[in-house]
């Protein structure tokens, strides 16, 4: 058989990935702070790209109510040329009649424009109170190196006493291997046992415990002898007293039923399962901003987006104006190539204008999206959470026309503020669970809020079983199995009947 070539045609289509799609999908899916550092990252990187001033905003929206970007699109509708459409309004003193550029009226507009510093004589009478300014907070490792350095450890065994506190988790316990530690250090084991003795009765007590009964037997040898009963419980009888079994450990220790829930009194109220539980980094409040605010106004409901803090853009008129000149290439210096400026400066104006628009397309899409939520959730928004309904992507989807992956994207790290509280959009969207009345079917969110109130109402000595709120949940109309409650009540990090049970 010949080889031969041919040239043949073949019609097709394909879905081509430009970066300018994948820049907009990759928009949709950013909450307000990631899309804000997104923005200011651009703001850095292309020139053609600026922040309107709150000023220049103001009287945009008092005048003729359309942003940069609108009237960008209105020219274009008009007919307008690409350059024509990139020619701005408005005086040009920057760029001379001979088509070339005054830096130096350029550079005075800059020079003049940023505020001055005050001068010593402005400055206030009173400065702020240095006192009312919060201090910076001591972290675990830093606090335990201070002691370190005060005690009377040899060099060497500092250095393993570092290790140490070096291989601490967030709660405080020893989290590597002791052997390995020492090994490292060049200790031997036995003296390593003695230091890591040493570190655990620094403060916190109980810190670089292996497990939760050396942390509270350490923090038991403070305030008790060792043949009282809380040491008994914590040393031999700590799993039954997690499972509440008070009977089993009165039979092993032989005391009573009163002194043994004294006795686990005693170890709830004045110990500290978590020693560094204080220095956690994770102890600071974080605050969820909302992407998304709805407020009820009269019988309907308004939605507002949030944009504080949002940079609004615009393409730079100076750099619009350099573009327009026909006779750049011609006036411009002969060390570069004047071709290649102009397609870089053509390149980063497309990119601005891809960009604006990309951030549009997606208020509006987030906009859209609220929209159908409210629409579809209204009894939840009137009512609260009991009456959430069950809900999927494709409803939305449907609704407003586009792709399912759109509307996760869209929903994904978002919140919104409503009058029942915040939620994310993601917790709109849940399975249902049919009812024994057939009213219809209840969404698994409704369920779940139905399971924490029950508990949150329960005697505190009897808790409500599994088995109990399968009862109570079929009695309101509810169909459900025991596993699917176990199973919603350990997502709502409940623990079971047993474990709830208190025992004074």
């Amino acid at each position: 058989m010949a080889i031969e070539f041919k040239q043949t045609l073949k019609l097709g289509q394909s879905l081509v990935m430009t970066p300018q799609l994948q820049q907009a999908i990759k928009l949709l899916q950013l909450n307000r702070l990631e899309m804000q550092e997104l923005i200011n990252q651009e703001l850095v990187e292309n020139p053609c790209l600026e922040e309107v001033s709150e000023i220049d905003a103001y009287q945009d929206d008092e005048g003729s109510g359309d942003s940069h970007l609108e009237n960008m699109e209105n020219r274009e509708a008009e007919g307008l040329t690409s350059e024509e459409m990139m020619t701005p309004q408005g005086d040009d003193k920057v760029i001379d009649g001979k088509g070339e550029i005054d830096w130096e009226e350029y550079m005075e507009s800059f020079a003049s424009a940023g505020p001055s510093l005050p001068s010593t004589k402005e400055l206030p009478d009173e400065l702020p109170n240095y006192e009312n300014m919060v201090a910076a907070s001591t972290d675990l490792v830093s606090h335990l190196e201070w002691q370190i350095s005060m005690s009377d450890l040899t060099d060497h065994e500092k250095i393993l006493a570092r290790l140490i506190i070096g291989n601490l988790s967030e709660d405080g316990f020893f989290i590597a291997s002791l052997e390995d530690v020492a090994r490292e250090a060049d200790i031997e084991l036995e003296d390593a046992e003695e230091i890591i003795k040493i570190i655990q009765r620094f403060d916190p007590v109980g810190v670089a415990s292996r497990n939760l009964r050396e942390c509270l037997l350490v923090q038991a040898s403070f305030l008790y002898d060792k043949d009282t009963l809380v040491m008994k419980i914590i040393e031999r009888h700590l799993e039954d007293l997690e499972k509440r079994n008070i009977a089993a450990i009165c039979k092993a220790t032989g005391a009573n039923d009163e002194d043994v829930k004294e006795a686990a009194r005693l170890i709830k109220e004045e110990f500290d399962p978590k020693p560094a539980r204080s220095y956690a980094s994770g102890s600071d409040n974080h605050y969820i901003v909302p992407d998304v605010y709805v407020y009820k106004v009269g019988d309907d409901y308004a939605i507002q987006l949030n944009e504080d803090g949002v940079p609004r853009l615009r393409v730079s008129a100076y750099y619009r104006k350099i573009l327009s000149q026909a006779k750049m290439e011609a006036k411009a210096q002969a060390k570069g190539d004047p071709k290649l400026t102009r397609n870089y400066l053509q390149d980063k104006l497309r990119a601005a204008v891809w960009l604006i628009k990309s951030i549009h397309n997606r208020q509006k899409t987030i906009y859209r999206v609220m929209e159908s939520i409210v629409k579809h959730q209204r009894d939840f928004f009137d009512k609260g959470v009991h009456f959430l309904k069950p809900m999927v992507l494709r409803e939305v989807a449907e609704d407003l026309g586009v792709h399912e992956s759109t509307i996760s994207r869209v929903t994904t790290n978002k919140y919104v503020h409503t009058p029942v509280g915040t939620f994310e959009l993601k917790y709109f969207f849940n399975s249902g669970i049919s009812s024994g009345d057939g009213t219809g079917d209840v969404a698994s969110e409704s369920v779940k809020e139905k399971i924490r109130s029950l508990i949150a109402k329960e005697d505190p000595k009897r808790p409500l079983s599994d088995q109990k709120l399968v009862e109570l949940l079929k009695e309101d109309g509810i169909d459900i199995a025991r596993r699917t409650v176990a199973k919603y009540r350990e997502g709502l990090n409940i623990l079971s009947s047993a474990r709830r049970k208190k025992l004074f």
